[in-house]
């Protein structure tokens, strides 16, 4: 019920703001949140119509509606559609866990982002003005908005907050703080002080859903495509984002491709019956959570609460007071922070704390979905940069007087008989492209030799970046007429540079498996015979 309250104003005015009308808002928030919860991958996520993929919807409508006056709804609700199904697919095909691969900093930075994007639009309904548009503007309205008080509001807000923090253990237990302050607030406000000067949800429309036939323009197909894959992706990393939050606050593990599957199902459902496209929704789910919702069950509840209010019910929560919601949403916000990584902020590595900043403010102050993706861009770079360093240090590279690694003594000891005129080049484990980039630099000095031994017995995957590495090695080495050999491939190994073209460069004679065999068949007189020819 508490969740249902929070998204009935909410759907409302994204369905408002979409241009399809506030019922939209509605009906997806009822027939996404349903089905999503019911086939859904996260147990406490709430789902319904998101800011971001409002913004989709918004644009679409309005230039839709501009070239197809008749049609252009219909075709609007038809991409939302086929977003949905291109959900299904990315599920089916098991792609959930590689949409969004996060790292801690980057889930706290979000985490407390949205925690004070959703403090700062409510200060102004807390003080008893409309909520701003945007953080900037809310941030911007402050002081004015404290120079002229709403008393009555803020009493309210005030009160809301002291019970939530208040009302805990067993009490909250048997009867969610969330849900109490809703009912005594409204009921306390209307006998206590009806007259007061404090904002309510106002009247709520009652309509039934009808179905919206697919409708196509061969002209725009192509543009529908992209507008669906734009939803499609948009509401799969929102949905994830969220499953991830959750996870956090409540030390469970989400099903990422069962997650997508239920939202894809509920988005084209949504289309259907000519709803807005949404998502896993943070606020709501957050909401949820702290309210006691832990299984599918709290989800599914909340959608019908909503298809009640559409069906005639919602004269009984029209007298809600947003104060009294902006004061819910207040203690929703401080509790999404992320706390524990604030309070040791001093002690973590310099790097974390960086990405971590770096994705709260784009998060505060540009979106979600640009501040996650910049994270774990940057993320990855230094990632990459340290596993290189790690990959580089298990690559052996020597010529017995010039070497990279450790060998052992009896190698070092051969390699030390040719004088410097054989190089030995052991690679183990996989290797990243950013390894065979620093490698290059590597077998650059060593430039001059007679003889070469390539050992791959401890390269658990060649790639392509390896292999072109290698062949270059190779190629070298052949127009110059000087033998290389290559140790222990694997079954699989060799199936890969037979299947790449690195084989047909190599004599199969110099094919052997182990370093001492290739160390038997370059004796140092005949190395010197091929140097003298």
């Amino acid at each position: 019920m508490t969740a249902a309250i929070i998204a009935l104003p909410l759907a409302l005015a994204f369905g408002i703001a979409s241009g399809a009308g506030p019922v939209a808002g509605l009906y997806g928030a009822i027939v996404l949140g349903f089905f999503a919860a019911i086939f859904g991958g996260t147990a406490t996520q709430i789902s319904g119509p998101t800011g971001p993929m409002t913004v989709v919807m918004t644009a679409m409508i309005s230039d839709l509606l501009a070239r197809y006056p008749e049609q252009g709804l219909a075709i609007a609700f038809t991409v939302v559609m086929l977003g949905g199904f291109l959900q299904i697919l990315l599920g089916w095909l098991r792609l959930g866990r590689f949409i969004i691969m996060v790292p801690y900093p980057v889930i706290s930075g979000f985490m407390t982002g949205i925690g004070l994007i959703i403090i700062l639009l409510q200060i102004g309904p807390f003080l008893g003005f409309e909520s701003a548009p945007g953080v900037i503007q809310a941030v911007v309205a402050i002081p004015e908005q404290l120079t002229r008080l709403n008393m009555s509001a803020l009493l309210l807000g005030l009160a809301t907050l002291a019970t939530l923090f208040a009302w805990r253990g067993r009490l909250n237990r048997l009867l969610p703080s969330p849900l109490l302050v809703l009912v005594a607030g409204t009921l306390g406000l209307h006998f206590l002080a009806p007259g007061a000067d404090v904002a309510r949800i106002g009247e709520i429309p009652s309509a039934l859903p009808h179905l919206v036939l697919p409708a196509f323009e061969v002209d725009i197909l192509k543009e529908m495509l992209v507008n669906a894959v734009m939803l499609a992706v948009l509401g799969s990393i929102d949905s994830l984002l969220t499953s991830l939050v959750a996870d956090n606050v409540t030390n469970t593990q989400h099903d990422s491709d069962r997650e997508l599957i239920g939202q894809g199902i509920g988005n084209a459902l949504s289309g259907l019956f000519g709803g807005l496209p949404g998502a896993g929704a943070t606020m709501r789910t957050m909401v949820n959570i702290r309210a006691g919702g832990d299984a599918p069950l709290s989800g599914v509840l909340h959608a019908l609460i909503l298809l009640g209010i559409v069906l005639g019910l919602g004269g009984y929560f029209e007298a809600i007071p947003i104060p009294l919601l902006a004061g819910l949403l207040l203690k929703v916000g401080i509790d999404i922070i992320d706390w524990p990584f604030l309070r040791r902020i001093h002690r973590l590595p310099g790097f974390a704390v960086f990405l971590m900043l770096l994705v709260l403010t784009l998060t505060v102050f540009v979106d979600l979905i640009t501040a996650v993706v910049i994270g774990i861009f940057i993320k990855n770079l230094v990632t990459l940069d340290q596993l290189t360093t790690l990959q580089l240090d298990g690559v052996v590279l020597s010529n017995g007087r010039d070497h990279h690694g450790e060998l052992p003594a009896d190698e070092e000891s051969e390699l030390q008989r040719f004088d410097g005129k054989v190089v030995l080049l052991r690679i183990k484990g996989p290797l990243s492209y950013g390894v065979s980039r620093a490698l290059t630099g590597h077998l650059n000095r060593f430039s001059q030799f007679d003889g070469a031994i390539v050992d791959l017995k401890a390269a658990s995957l060649v790639g392509l970046s390896t292999t072109m590495l290698i062949e270059d090695f190779v190629r070298a080495a052949r127009a110059r007429g000087v033998p290389v050999y290559l140790v222990g491939l694997s079954t699989r190994n060799k199936a890969e540079l037979t299947r790449l073209g690195l084989l047909d460069l190599v004599d199969p004679n110099h094919l052997v498996d182990e370093a001492s065999e290739a160390f038997a068949r370059l004796e140092p007189s005949r190395v010197t015979a091929v140097k003298n020819a």
